[in-house]
């Protein structure tokens, strides 16, 4: 499924990306996928249980990662993402801030590219993103934490610069999803506002958006649940994201969020 079949499915209902990645790191499932044979069963777990995309990353964004190379990551990543892209159960994402391995991934078919740096890393992944023709995701973070940042106000500044790049290299607007980055550099407060910050935003850019709160810090803080723990938390606070306008949730539980989804279309 290419770039355009994705985002047009986005708004007719909740759209849920599953978690899958190849890291030995990563904060909650770190080295669980790293094997080919155990991230197929996962991506496939996951696409029977509801998700409409599986997000892949090679390299952990958790507080205090340790970044690996071009060629380190797309190790980890090219044997895993060539097989499931094989298969075609989903359309898939790569997780990258690296425009070289965005530019091998989309090659292979893969139909978006989700930057943590939100276009203020590798200044070719714009380009990736235009030439290619995939689908980016530009996410908010901030470099330092600051408790007296308007992270509101923050995020629309930090996201006009973002598309003011993607615009110049080429990328078309309607391709552009937007992710406020909770976690990344916030406070439990400013993650707070983040998390259900879609509203805002829409009305600021009018762009799709993304929200990746499962079994964040800031649930742990409000629920003092271990990071195994945080399903429940992880449910409410997507719902409230998706009652604030949010399109597409990145989750490790896919089943539960797909039935939580589905009951709450009906209801509401």
């Amino acid at each position: 499924m290419d770039a355009e079949k994705f985002l047009a499915r986005i708004g007719r209902k909740p759209l849920v990306m599953g978690i899958l990645n190849v890291t030995p790191d990563s904060f909650s499932d770190g080295g669980l996928f790293s094997h080919v044979e155990a991230a197929l069963a996962h991506a496939r777990h996951m696409v029977e249980a509801g998700a409409d995309i599986i997000d892949m990353g090679a390299e952990s964004t958790r507080p205090g990662f340790a970044p690996v190379t071009v060629e380190e990551e797309w190790a980890r990543l090219e044997a895993p993402l060539t097989v499931l892209l094989r298969e075609k159960i989903a359309p898939v994402s790569v997780d990258t801030t690296k425009a070289e391995v965005a530019r091998r991934a989309v090659a292979l078919g893969a139909a978006v590219i989700n930057d943590v740096s939100g276009l203020h890393g590798d200044p070719a992944l714009a380009d990736v993103a235009a030439e290619s023709g995939a689908a980016l995701v530009v996410m908010h973070h901030c470099a330092e934490v600051d408790p007296a940042r308007d992270i509101v106000e923050d995020m629309r500044a930090f996201f006009t610069r973002a598309l003011a790049r993607a615009r110049q290299a080429g990328v078309e607007r309607e391709k552009i999803i937007l992710d406020p980055g909770v976690g990344f550099g916030k406070t439990f407060e400013q993650n707070l506002i983040a998390a259900t910050s879609a509203a805002a935003l829409k009305m600021a850019f009018g762009l799709p958006v993304l929200v990746g709160l499962s079994r964040k810090r800031f649930i742990g803080a409000l629920t003092g649940m271990p990071v195994e723990g945080r399903l429940a938390g992880t449910l409410a606070a997507d719902l409230a994201a998706l009652r604030a306008g949010a399109d597409i949730f990145r989750v490790h539980d896919v089943a539960e969020h797909a039935q939580a989804f589905k009951v709450w279309s009906a209801l509401v």
